[in-house]
C-alpha cells in the first residue's frame, strides 16, 4: 500500500498522472469467486440426505387422506386425473376447466390406480413430489456451496416449509412442477460442472465436448414441468440461455481464443436439441391419450373447420394447436374476483395465503366452538427473510461475482418476476410454488455469509455456526407452532386465533 513519504511533502505541486489501464475502473474490481469443488464425503452426504428425504416423506405422508373432502382445485385435477384412467383423455363436457396439459394429471392418475379414487390415491403422487423436491434441492445446494452441511439446511428448510408442505398433501399440479424445475436445474449444474472438466482437460484448443446427457435430462424434465404447467416454459427459457453462458465462461477460462464463437459453434446445436427439440418432443408426448381418443377435448375442431390456415398440417396437431390458442385466451383473461386471489409482490411476505378447509358448526363434547382451519401459508420466519435475502443475492452477483448466486436469482426471474407481466391476472400464492425452492437457495447464500469461510478465525465460525442454528431452531418452532393450522386439527377459538397474525389470513 503506498504512503506519503515525509520527505516528499515540501517537492511543490505534482503533476497528474494518467492512470494505468489497470486503475481506470473508479473502485476496486469484484473478484471472482470460482465454482467451489464438491467435498469428499459423497457416501455420507447421501446417507444424509437420504436419511431427511424419509424424515420428509414421512411428515407429509401422515394423515395425509385427512380430511376426505376435495380441497380448493381438487374440484377439477383429482376428477380429470380419474377420467384419464378411465379413457386416457379427459373427458369433460360439463364445463372448461380443462387448460392445463395432461402430465400432471396422468401423476395424480398414478396414486388413484394405486389406491383408489380417494383422497390417500390423489394426494400420494404429491407427497413423493415433495419430497423429490427435498432431496433434489439438498444435492442442488451442496453442489452450488461446495458444503454438504449447506444442502442439507437448504432442503431441511424446504422441508420445514408450511406452504411446501401444505402442497404436498393436496392433489394440484404445483407440486410436481416444483419437482421438476428444481430437478431440471440441477441436471443443468451437473453438466456446467462436467462441461468445464472437459473443456479444462483440452488445454486450451477447442475440440468437440462429447456427449451431454445431464443436458439432455435437464431438457425431458424441463419439458415434464412444461407439460404440467406452462409457467414451465420461463425456466426452460431462462435457464437455457443461462447454460450457453456457462459454456462460454468455460472455454473463456480455459483460454481458448473467440470463446463467443467456440460456444456457438460447439455448444448451439446441442443446446438446441437438449433444450428446444427435446422439450417439445417430451411436451408432446404427453398428449399421447388425446392423440389416440377418438373423443378427446377439442380432437375434432379441424376436421369441423377444414377452411383454416396451413391445411397441410395434419388434422390432429391443429386441433391441438387450436386447442391451445382457447387455453392461451382463457389464461391471459381470467379476472374474476376470487376471495383467496393475491398479488405477486405479496407473496414474499406471506400476504394472502390460501384457505383449503374450514368446516362450520363443530364443538367438542362440552358444547364449545371447535376450529378446524388448512391454510396454506408458508412458515413466517422463512419467508420474512426472502426479501432480505435478495438484496444479499444482488450484492453477491455484483460484488463477487459469486456463480453459485447467479442460478438461483435466474429461478427466481423465471418463477416469481415473471407473474408481474400481467398484473390484472387472478394470480394465487401457489403459484409461488416453482420458484420456491430458490428463494431458499438464497437465504442458504446468506447462512452460508454468516456462517464464515473455511480458514476464518475459530472463533468467527463458532459465532457463526450458533447463529445459524438458532434461525434453524427458530423456523422449526414456528413450523410445529402452525402445524395444527397446516392440518387442520382441532382448536379452540383463541388458540387459532393465536396463529392468525394478520388480517389477511382470515
Amino acid at each position: 500500500m503506498a504512503v506519503l513519504a515525509p520527505e516528499r511533502a515540501d517537492q511543490g505541486p505534482r503533476l497528474p498522472r494518467t492512470p494505468s489501464p489497470a486503475r481506470r475502473w473508479p473502485l476496486p474490481r469484484p473478484r471472482r469467486d470460482t465454482i467451489p469443488p464438491l467435498p469428499d464425503d459423497a457416501r455420507l452426504s447421501w446417507v444424509l440426505t437420504a436419511v431427511l428425504g424419509l424424515a420428509a416423506f414421512g411428515s407429509r405422508l401422515w394423515g395425509i387422506s385427512y380430511p376426505k373432502d376435495l380441497l380448493f382445485d381438487e374440484a377439477y385435477y383429482p376428477p380429470q386425473a380419474h377420467q384419464l384412467l378411465t379413457w386416457g383423455f379427459e373427458y369433460n363436457r360439463g364445463y372448461s376447466f380443462i387448460v392445463h396439459p395432461p402430465l400432471g394429471k396422468w401423476l395424480i392418475a398414478v396414486g388413484e390406480h394405486l389406491f383408489g379414487y380417494n383422497s390417500l390415491g390423489w394426494r400420494f403422487p404429491s407427497a413423493v413430489a415433495g419430497t423429490v423436491a427435498v432431496v433434489v434441492l439438498v444435492r442442488l445446494a451442496r453442489r452450488l456451496t461446495g458444503s454438504t452441511l449447506l444442502g442439507l439446511l437448504a432442503g431441511l428448510l424446504l422441508a420445514l416449509d408450511g406452504f411446501s408442505f401444505t402442497l404436498s398433501r393436496i392433489g394440484l399440479l404445483d407440486a410436481f412442477l416444483q419437482a421438476f424445475v428444481v430437478s431440471a436445474v440441477a441436471c443443468l449444474v451437473v453438466d456446467r460442472d462436467v462441461v468445464r472438466a472437459r473443456v479444462r482437460a483440452m488445454g486450451g484448443v477447442p475440440d468437440r465436448i462429447g456427449p451431454r446427457g445431464w443436458r439432455i435430462a435437464a431438457g425431458f424434465l424441463f419439458g415434464c414441468a412444461c407439460a404440467v404447467k406452462w409457467s414451465g416454459v420461463w425456466f426452460l427459457a431462462f435457464f437455457a440461455v443461462l447454460s450457453l453462458f456457462w459454456d462460454r465462461a468455460a472455454w473463456r477460462e480455459a483460454r481458448v481464443p473467440g470463446p463467443t464463437r467456440t460456444t456457438i459453434r460447439r455448444g448451439l446445436p446441442g443446446a438446441l436439441w437438449a433444450l428446444a427439440a427435446v422439450p417439445v418432443l417430451t411436451y408432446l408426448a404427453s398428449f399421447t391419450g388425446w392423440f389416440l381418443g377418438e373423443t378427446s377435448q377439442g380432437k375434432a375442431w379441424a376436421q369441423q373447420n377444414p377452411d383454416t390456415a396451413f391445411p397441410f398440417v395434419p388434422d390432429a396437431l391443429r386441433s391441438l394447436w387450436h386447442e391451445h390458442a382457447q387455453w392461451l385466451k382463457f389464461h391471459n383473461e381470467l379476472s374474476s374476483p376470487h376471495p383467496w386471489e393475491s398479488g405477486p409482490w405479496s407473496w414474499l411476505i406471506d400476504g394472502r395465503p390460501i384457505l383449503l378447509w374450514n368446516p362450520q358448526g363443530l364443538t367438542d363434547s362440552a358444547g364449545e366452538q371447535v376450529i378446524r382451519y388448512i391454510l396454506m401459508v408458508g412458515t413466517p420466519t422463512l419467508w420474512f427473510a426472502f426479501a432480505p435475502a435478495l438484496l444479499w443475492l444482488g450484492w453477491r452477483i455484483v460484488a463477487r461475482r459469486d456463480p453459485a448466486a447467479v442460478p438461483v436469482a435466474v429461478g427466481i426471474a423465471a418463477g416469481w418476476l415473471t407473474w408481474f407481466i400481467n398484473l390484472e391476472r387472478t394470480m394465487f400464492i401457489f403459484y409461488m410454488a416453482p420458484a420456491l425452492p430458490f428463494f431458499v437457495l438464497a437465504v442458504v447464500l446468506v447462512l452460508q455469509d454468516v456462517l464464515g469461510r473455511d480458514g476464518a478465525d475459530a472463533l468467527r465460525r463458532q459465532v457463526g455456526l450458533g447463529a445459524v442454528c438458532l434461525y434453524v431452531a427458530l423456523v422449526a418452532a414456528t413450523f410445529v407452532f402452525f402445524y395444527p393450522v397446516l392440518t387442520g386439527q382441532p382448536l379452540s377459538h383463541p388458540e387459532w386465533l393465536m396463529r392468525m397474525w394478520f388480517p389477511s389470513w382470515f
